[in-house]
């Protein structure tokens, strides 16, 4: 039996993230770059609820991660490039890495890798919208919307309206 979570949830998840983030990027300018290809609409939607606070100064980017993957020999495909759109300086920025779901840290690792393309940064702070555990390397997000219980086999999917023309989660159950 799939487990949902519906827009409501997913709203509630983002709201309790960016509220952790407030006090963080009060007074002082934070780059969201959000990892394709859900993880930039999440960055969006974090960054839209903290511009409220008019005394930080938000930048947002998207980083495409394909490239820089540890298991791309394992595809049988080239991968599909989505392009990363980073417009600003990233050399002594503070960095706030956004996905959707972390799980083996495997793409959080590449996205490490790929942003030192575009400079280095003072600090990297990662946010998750789901924390579904089952770590391959060791890598913690500092902000996490949702915490999940899953079986290493479980598929976690996220729909977001930006991607997918609906809102929600679902844990579908390994047999």
């Amino acid at each position: 039996m799939p487990v949902a979570i519906d827009e409501e949830g997913i709203e509630e998840a983002l709201r309790k993230i960016a509220e952790e983030l407030k006090p963080i990027v009060s007074g002082q300018t934070t780059a969201f770059i959000g990892l394709k290809s859900r993880g930039d609409s999440v960055a969006e939607r974090l960054v839209t609820l903290l511009a409220e606070d008019d005394s930080a100064e938000l930048f947002l980017g998207a980083l495409d991660v394909s490239l820089y993957r540890d298991d791309l020999s394992r595809f049988t495909n080239n991968p599909s490039l989505q392009g990363s759109e980073i417009d600003f300086p990233l050399d002594d920025a503070h960095v706030i890495l956004v996905d959707d779901v972390l799980f083996s840290g495997r793409t959080v690792r590449a996205a490490l890798d790929a942003i030192t393309d575009y400079g280095r940064p003072k600090k990297i702070e990662l946010a998750v919208l789901i924390d579904r555990g089952h770590r391959e390397l060791p890598i913690a997000p500092n902000y996490v919307g949702i915490t999940l219980e899953t079986a290493k086999e479980d598929h976690v999917k996220v729909f977001l309206d930006t991607t997918d023309n609906k809102e929600g989660i679902e844990v579908t159950r390994a047999e």
